[in-house]
């Protein structure tokens, strides 16, 4: 008898959410999430101090009425939105791929999540289950960070040798300039460019506190203008986070046709009194008014789908803070979700090499 046939999976990788907005769940996901040495880097015992003593005493009310303003009847929009982009990819891969003998889709696509449910535990043992042979593991996250795609890709990595290690594992690398990416995102971004007048396009990516880049890249520099400050050579720029989201802007405006000055970036979501990579999107977003931005369309590459630091921090809290400052029209550009130019960037992932 020949060898038995390759039978492949897509596992999609992204951050996760509570299992509810109840109190307790979100509890228990701030626990798991800012537990992860990754996100929160310091002495184990300084760690369990911040995080018992102080975060998870109040933060967990305040995030549960968050997550109660953007909740869906599907529950999370993280969740909701990862399962419907799951569902999309895999029906373009059974278009192209055909299904097996027992009518399975010859292309298996999973969702694990690197804190909550689904976990990447549970979608890499359902994969050993199906029998998937070859894997290739898709981070939904386009620039590289250790708090991010670091910590995800180490877990999934981690789950596949303890659960299934008889599986061949790739590992797409950040996608932040991708031309397939970038064009991905001008077409989800077009109706919006083109729907109205703007001032300013601005880039708001997630932040991380400055000392997780100087732990890549020891003597990066505290950058507190709007320019790239990241050192030149290749390996630096593969760790840089902050380059990688300016490369995103630069390439978007490219491919969009919009001049380089219409376009601004910030850095958004900052836990704590550290320093955290700059220019802050609070900060901009109450100056940009007094700067003659009275209209501005805000994006956020960073996230490939709309969550909490979308949908309230930016869509909601966003909003009002740049009103206030005397800005007179704010909208945020949704993420690409499950948009079909992104679905069929993802499809085409699963045909080029990876890591």
């Amino acid at each position: 008898m020949g060898n038995s046939p390759q039978k492949r999976g897509v596992l999609l990788l992204n951050l996760g959410s509570p299992k509810s907005c109840a109190v307790a769940d979100v509890r228990a996901f701030l626990r798991e999430f800012l537990g992860d040495p990754c996100v929160l880097d310091m002495p184990a015992p300084l760690r369990w101090l911040l995080l018992y003593g102080v975060i998870l005493r109040k933060r967990p009310a305040f995030s549960a009425e968050a997550y109660k303003r953007v909740w869906t009847p599907q529950g999370s929009p993280l969740l909701a939105t990862t399962e419907v982009l799951r569902e999309a990819l895999e029906a373009a891969l059974t278009e192209k791929h055909g299904r097996d003998f027992a009518g399975a889709p010859a292309v298996r696509v999973y969702a694990g999540m690197r804190y909550g449910e689904p976990s990447t535990a549970a979608a890499i043992a359902a994969m050993a289950h199906d029998g998937v042979t070859d894997a290739l593991v898709l981070p939904q996250y386009p620039h590289y960070a250790m708090s991010s795609y670091g910590t995800a890709v180490a877990c999934a990595r981690e789950a596949f040798r303890r659960l299934a290690p008889q599986i061949h594992v790739r590992v797409a690398e950040p996608f932040y300039n991708a031309p397939g990416y970038i064009a991905a995102l001008v077409e989800s971004a077009r109706p919006w460019l083109e729907k109205g007048s703007f001032d300013k396009l601005l880039f708001s990516c997630h932040g991380i506190p400055l000392r997780h880049l100087r732990r890549e890249i020891p003597s990066y520099p505290d950058c507190t203008e709007e320019q790239d400050c990241c050192p030149p050579d290749a390996a630096s720029r593969a760790r840089d986070y902050r380059h990688q989201c300016f490369a995103t802007m630069e390439a978007f405006a490219a491919a969009a046709g919009l001049p380089r000055e219409k376009c601004a970036i910030s850095f958004q979501s900052r836990l704590g009194k550290a320093v955290w990579i700059r220019p802050y999107t609070d900060a901009t977003l109450r100056e940009l008014p007094a700067r003659g931005v009275k209209r501005l369309l805000v994006i956020c590459p960073a996230f490939t789908a709309d969550c909490l630091e979308t949908l309230d921090e930016i869509r909601t809290e966003g909003r009002k803070t740049f009103m206030d400052a005397g800005g007179e029209f704010f909208e945020q550009i949704p993420c690409l979700n499950a948009h079909p130019a992104y679905v069929r960037y993802l499809a085409e992932q699963t045909e080029a090499p990876a890591a």
